[in-house]
C-alpha cells in the first residue's frame, strides 16, 4: 500500500482547479495540540479510491465554476468512509470538478474524524461542527467567490450525508457566544443532496425542511435501501419536498467515477436538473 502526506494530495487538487482553505485560520476548536499529519493512501489492491485521515485541521477544497459558467448555487460535499477516514475522490474531488464545470460552486469538506482509532472527536461536537462552519465560511466570502448566500446547500456521502442530513434539522442559528463574526452568519444549507446517507435518528421535519434530492442503490444495506425512501415518504408527509433515485442492482459507495457510464454514475446530472428545477441554477444577479 502506497501512503502519502496530504502535500502531494492537494498538489493533484490543485491540478484540478481547487485550493485549501482552512475552516478556522487560527485552528479548530476541540483540535488544540493536535500536530499529527493528514495522511493519505492511493487507490490499491484493497480500497479502489483515495482514503484520507488523520484530519485535524478541517477545510475546503475550493472548486469554482469557469468565467462566464457561474450561477451563484454552492454546495458543500461532504464524503464517506464511516467517520474513520474519508473516500476523497469519488465522493469529494470528482464531484468538485463536475459541478464545478456545471456553474455550481463546490467545496470539498475535510471534516474531523469520530471514529477513527483514538480519536477524541465526535459526530455532533466536531464533524457537524464542520459541516455548520463551512455554510458560513462559504457565505462570509460569498462575494469573493462569486456565490449567492441564499443558495448554499451541502451534500452529502454515507457518513458525510448524516452530516448533510444533520446540518439540515439542527440549530444553525448564529452563534451567540461566539465574537468571531463568521459563527454570527445562519448555517442552515439551502438545500441537502443525501447520497446513500447514514440516516440520523429522530429528524424533526416541517415544510421548512430544506429540499432535498435523495439517491441510493437498490442492493445497499436495508437501513439505507429501505430507510431512504422512508425518509423520503416521511419528508413528504411532513411537507417538505424531496426528489429520490434508486438504482436497480447498485449497492454501497458508487460515489461518482470518471469516465462510467452506468445509470447510477448519473446521478449528479440528475442532480443538476433537479437544482435548475427548484430555481438553485437561476442566471446570477
Amino acid at each position: 500500500m502506497r501512503r502519502v502526506w496530504l502535500a502531494c494530495l492537494l498538489a493533484a487538487a490543485s491540478l484540478c482547479g481547487a485550493d485549501e482553505v482552512p475552516l478556522w485560520s487560527k485552528g479548530a476548536p476541540g483540535s488544540e495540540g493536535k500536530t499529527a499529519k493528514e495522511i493519505a493512501e492511493e487507490p490499491n489492491a484493497s480500497h479502489a479510491y483515495l482514503k484520507v485521515w488523520s484530519i485535524h485541521n478541517p477545510s475546503l477544497l475550493v472548486y469554482l465554476p469557469p468565467k462566464g459558467k457561474a450561477t451563484g448555487a454552492a454546495v458543500v460535499v461532504a464524503p464517506g468512509g464511516g467517520h474513520s477516514f474519508l473516500a476523497l475522490d469519488i465522493e469529494g474531488l470528482n464531484v468538485g470538478k463536475y459541478l464545478s464545470e456545471r456553474g455550481v460552486a463546490t467545496f470539498v469538506l475535510k471534516y474531523r474524524l469520530a471514529r477513527e482509532k483514538e480519536s477524541t472527536y465526535t459526530v455532533e461536537g466536531h464533524a457537524l461542527a464542520d459541516t455548520h462552519r463551512a455554510i458560513r465560511l462559504i457565505r462570509s466570502r460569498a462575494a469573493e467567490w462569486g456565490v449567492d448566500p441564499n443558495r448554499v446547500g451541502v451534500m452529502g456521502f454515507s457518513a458525510g450525508g448524516q452530516l448533510a442530513a444533520l446540518s439540515a434539522v439542527r440549530d444553525a442559528a448564529p452563534a451567540a457566544d461566539s465574537s468571531d463574526p463568521i459563527d454570527q452568519l445562519n448555517a442552515k444549507p439551502a438545500f441537502q443532496a443525501l447520497i446513500y446517507p447514514a440516516i440520523p435518528r429522530d429528524m424533526a421535519l416541517s415544510p421548512q425542511t430544506p429540499p432535498a434530492f435523495l439517491a441510493c442503490g437498490e442492493n445497499d444495506r436495508v437501513n439505507i435501501s429501505q430507510g431512504l425512501p422512508e425518509l423520503y415518504l416521511a419528508m413528504r408527509k411532513a411537507g417538505a419536498s424531496a426528489e429520490l433515485h434508486v438504482y436497480a442492482g447498485v449497492g454501497h459507495g458508487f460515489g461518482l467515477r470518471e469516465n462510467k457510464s452506468t445509470p447510477e454514475n448519473q446521478w449528479a446530472q440528475r442532480f443538476v436538473e433537479w437544482l435548475d428545477s427548484r430555481g438553485f441554477l437561476k442566471p446570477k444577479q
